[in-house]
C-alpha cells in the first residue's frame, strides 16, 4: 500500500457558485479485476486502507456537512494501457465514498445523499498524486 500522503488545497467556487473540495490522494489504483484475484483478507485491509485515507483527507479539507454531495474521480496512469472505467467503481471508488461518509460530510452513500459519477481516467503524471477525488455541494 502506498503511503496515505496527499496534497490539500482550498476549497475553489465554481461560476455556478458550487464549491469544490479536490483530494489528491497518493493511492494505488485497484481494479475491480485485480481484487478479484486478491486474497479476500489482503482486499479487507486495502478497501480499509482507501476508506481512512479518504476520511483523514476529508477532514483535513474541513468540508462541511452536507445534505447532498456529488463525488467525481479522476485516477492518473503514466503508461497508456486500455483500461476499462467500470473497473474502478468497486472497490476503489466504494471505498473512497465510504470514507467521505465517515468524516462526517455526508450521513450516507445512498443516491438521496450522494451522487457518484464515474471515474475517469487519464494518462499524464500529475505531481500531486494518482487520484483526485472531488466533493461538490
Amino acid at each position: 500500500l502506498a503511503s496515505p500522503s496527499c496534497h490539500v488545497p482550498h476549497a475553489q467556487r465554481a461560476a455556478g457558485g458550487r464549491v469544490t473540495w479536490e483530494l489528491w490522494l497518493r493511492l494505488d489504483p485497484l481494479s475491480s479485476n485485480a481484487a478479484h484475484r486478491m486474497n479476500r483478507y489482503r482486499l479487507a485491509e486495502v478497501k480499509k486502507h482507501y476508506r481512512h485515507t479518504a476520511a483523514w483527507v476529508a477532514k483535513s479539507q474541513r468540508i462541511p456537512r452536507l445534505e447532498h454531495c456529488v463525488v467525481d474521480l479522476d485516477i492518473y496512469f503514466r503508461t497508456n494501457h486500455r483500461r476499462d472505467e467500470d473497473n474502478y467503481v468497486y472497490p476503489l471508488l466504494k471505498s473512497l465514498c465510504d470514507g467521505i461518509v465517515d468524516s462526517g460530510v455526508v450521513v450516507d452513500d445512498a443516491p438521496a445523499f450522494m451522487t457518484k459519477n464515474m471515474p475517469r481516467i487519464h494518462v499524464a503524471h500529475d505531481p500531486r498524486g494518482l487520484m483526485c477525488l472531488r466533493v461538490s455541494e
